[in-house]
């Protein structure tokens, strides 16, 4: 899920948001500001409503984004890195460019998540007590009130057992830490969290056959997002547990043929690309520096009468978004990072930042076919001995961290 709006840094990790939140904050605020707190604390005037609606909204996202610095705290503790957290139309995700290497730091970063919900709950029913025991507004005291239980409730959704709910990813560490076979252990929980979205499916297409079209749409739309997500995490489980032990720097393409960011588009059209079957140019600056990537595609888009003067530099996906990774990095982690401007490519640096290879889609289409073939250990050790949005009346939260 892409960013489309940046909110800033966290804890250093970048923070941003899909357009489609100001879809669910607008349902929230209407849903809230003409429906519920009218129907609770009725004879206020309508800004009123408005404004506990658009606080209500506002402080509900922003538990949500607590939710998710939390996945991302905790598995930066544990050595994941991560690469930014993104808040959208279905609650909030943080992508970790990694995977927990033990049960243990999996439990962990799973059960943080609902934990910090929890918090935010009793946090909000605290301010509730307290406005009441003040004298306050009722509204006010009903705005905390619904803050409080929807905290909870987000809590106790995302606690079901089944990928890519943080429930799923408890399974999979309780299932890992029992069968020893984290790749098995994945494959299970992503299988259940298919069956429940097949559930909510059906739960939602009944919902619409007795009348409660609406919820029962919100319903169907949850339970799709979670078959669609949950079979991609089996596949991803699969191909993981096939190309374990696989680094970087067995499968990438050395010595790539580079490019300057001040030659031109027509230069590297004359002298390379008519002379040489490739698809991917990186450049590098005097000092020998990764200064951006050039694709085919990209050379395409240039008009011809343009190309005798647009400089590469002007065309190219700028270092900070293209995929880059160590030759010692395993292959899993970098993987789910191969996407954006970078038309699926991913440069591999040295330590001090220099090119020493590429990974292209033929890179990685080639390893997948010959996956069973090598022989790797696994790198995740046997154990020894030991974010969704449902249905808008509920107004419950989704976590997929």
């Amino acid at each position: 899920m892409r960013s489309t709006i940046p909110l800033g840094r966290i804890y250093g990790i970048q923070v941003g948001m899909n357009i489609s939140v100001l879809v669910i904050v607008a349902i929230l605020v209407f849903g809230l500001a003409f429906g519920r707190f009218p129907l609770a604390f009725p004879d206020l005037p309508v800004a009123a409503y408005l404004t506990a609606g658009v606080v209500a909204a506002l402080l509900f996202m922003a538990s949500l984004l607590a939710h998710e610095v939390a996945h991302a705290l905790m598995a930066r503790r544990h050595g994941i890195e991560v690469a930014r957290i993104t808040l959208w139309l279905l609650g909030g995700l943080a992508e970790l460019r990694g995977e927990p290497r033990s049960p243990r730091a999996d439990l962990r970063i799973a059960v943080v998540g609902p934990l910090t919900s929890v918090a935010a709950g009793l946090v909000f029913g605290a301010v509730a007590a307290l406005v009441r025991a003040l004298g306050g507004p009722p509204l006010v005291v009903g705005l905390f009130v619904y803050l409080a239980a929807v905290n909870v409730l987000l809590a106790v959704f995302n606690l079901i057992p089944a990928a890519p709910l943080d429930g799923g990813r408890v399974l999979r560490a309780a299932l890992w830490w029992r069968w020893g076979d984290r790749g098995r252990a994945a494959v299970a929980a992503s299988r259940a969290g298919r069956v429940f979205g097949y559930a909510l499916i059906a739960i939602g297409f009944a919902q619409i056959v007795f009348g409660a079209s609406f919820n029962g749409l919100w319903l169907a739309l949850i339970g799709l997002f979670l078959v669609n997500a949950a079979s991609a995490e089996e596949q991803q489980a699969r191909l993981g547990s096939a190309l374990h032990g696989v680094r970087v720097g067995d499968v990438m393409s050395g010595d790539p043929v580079v490019a300057r960011p001040d030659e031109t588009v027509a230069g590297l059209i004359e002298e390379v690309v008519l002379s040489r079957r490739l698809s991917t140019y990186p450049l590098v600056d005097r000092d020998g520096g990764f200064a951006g990537l050039v694709t085919l595609n990209r050379v395409r888009q240039v008009p011809p009468v343009a190309r005798a003067a647009t400089r590469l530099a002007e065309i190219a996906c700028p270092p900070g978004e293209v995929p880059a990774a160590t030759p010692e990095e395993p292959l899993v982690d970098l993987l789910p990072r191969m996407a954006g401007c970078a038309d699926g490519r991913a440069v591999v640096l040295d330590p001090g930042g220099r090119l020493v290879g590429l990974l292209t889609p033929t890179d990685v289409s080639r390893v997948i076919q010959t996956a069973g073939l090598h022989s790797a250990a696994d790198p995740y050790h046997p154990a020894r001995g030991a974010d969704l949005a449902a249905p808008p009346h509920d107004h419950r939260g989704r976590d997929a961290a």
